[in-house]
């Protein structure tokens, strides 16, 4: 199974990480789906996910907020995946960051009325 990373569909700043992480997924490891869509609730549905931050599933687990988003870093091209490094801080810490940053994501990079749509060369990535 290919690591699934679901996300705010409607959120600006989460359209433009999923444009980032493709750019940097040399591998093209990830797939994507919004939180809002079919398959999206299906697995927060599955997995009793309780979160409207980014969720990243894989075959090992099931990680959100800033477990969520090292992850990944951690597959992308150099230097991102540098940013792995940051796992060594407690969890509670870097979430109370990652919680500051998403209670404000939508006062600072705005929000869609729908869902992005991917290009036709993306479109194999999305699992929507």
């Amino acid at each position: 199974m290919r690591p699934i990373i679901l996300f705010d569909g409607v959120c600006n700043f989460c359209e433009s990480s999923v444009q980032f992480i493709m750019k940097r997924d040399a591998k093209e490891l990830f797939l994507f789906a919004s939180l809002q869509g079919k398959t999206g609730q299906q697995l927060i549905e599955q997995h009793s996910i309780v979160t409207d931050s980014v969720v990243l599933v894989t075959e090992k687990g099931v990680y959100t907020k800033s477990d969520a988003a090292l992850k990944i870093c951690k597959h992308l091209t150099f230097p991102w995946k540098l940013a792995y490094v940051f796992i060594i801080i407690p969890r509670a810490i870097r979430d109370r960051f990652y919680d500051e940053f998403a209670k404000n994501r939508y006062k600072w990079f705005g929000k869609k009325a729908a869902c992005m749509l991917p290009t036709p060369e993306e479109r194999a990535r999305f699992l929507d």
